[in-house]
């Protein structure tokens, strides 16, 4: 099986190709978000240096979310439109969980960390059993005082955009310890997803969306200027 996986929902552009879940390629563009330029780029690159097409792919992998809403965007509509136009195979994983496999303890609960601005943060909780990476507590978008940082005396590693409020956690967590790889990386993707239903169907395909974890500013917008109407869906979500 051929696949191609990558991440946009954060800082830095991350992709690679597997053949039969053993990894090929990795590419990795530390840039200011400019992803948009350099996804179909890198996704290019990564298919040529292999000799391969786009129609030997059999699957491609994606971070669902969450994330920066335009990285999630592209990515999820770069995938859907190689899932539907290839009939591949499309995985979509955790950002988050993403992170988190940058960390390797047993019996450590990984806390992965995304700024979310306004002293809010993309979070969630995981942890290592028999050789796989298990969700704790679901992600979520949560205020950074109103995390559960109660957690005993258990080994705790902080992952990801958590160097703003790294001394509050101390002194909240005093046994907690942080990660000196903070940074998404495409090589882990595959084996994250190898825990996820694949979608097969266009219909699934078509359905499949970002997690974005919270409404868009838009939509917030939206409500704050229409208080006494209805809460639902005013316009069509992009599929």
């Amino acid at each position: 099986m051929k696949t191609i996986a990558f991440d946009t929902s954060n800082q830095p552009l991350t992709a690679a190709v597997f053949k039969d879940g053993v990894l090929l390629e990795q590419l990795e563009m530390d840039s200011t978000r400019n992803h948009s330029e350099k996804l179909m780029s890198a996704i290019d690159q990564l298919l040529q240096n292999q000799n391969w097409t786009p129609q030997n792919l059999d699957q491609v992998i994606v971070s669902q979310g969450p994330g920066s809403y335009t990285g999630l965007r592209l990515e999820v509509t770069t995938a859907k439109t190689l899932a539907f136009t290839l009939q591949l195979e499309l995985r979509g994983i955790s950002g988050l969980a993403l992170l988190a496999s940058n960390v390797l303890d047993d019996n450590t609960l990984i806390i992965p960390m995304m700024d979310a601005r306004n002293e809010n943060v993309y979070t969630g909780q995981y942890r290592w059993q028999a050789g796989q990476l298990m969700m704790v507590e679901s992600d979520r978008h949560s205020s950074i005082y109103d995390l559960p940082l109660a957690v005993g005396d258990q080994p705790v590693v902080y992952v990801g955009e958590y160097h703003k409020f790294k001394e509050m956690l101390q002194s909240k967590v005093p046994q907690a310890k942080f990660a000196t790889d903070n940074l998404p990386h495409a090589t882990n993707m595959f084996d994250l997803a190898q825990n996820v239903t694949p979608l097969r169907d266009s219909v699934e395909i078509h359905n499949f969306n970002p997690n974005y974890l919270r409404v868009t500013q838009a939509e917030a917008d939206w409500q704050a200027l229409h208080p006494n109407v209805e809460n639902k869906d005013y316009v069509e979500k992009i599929k």
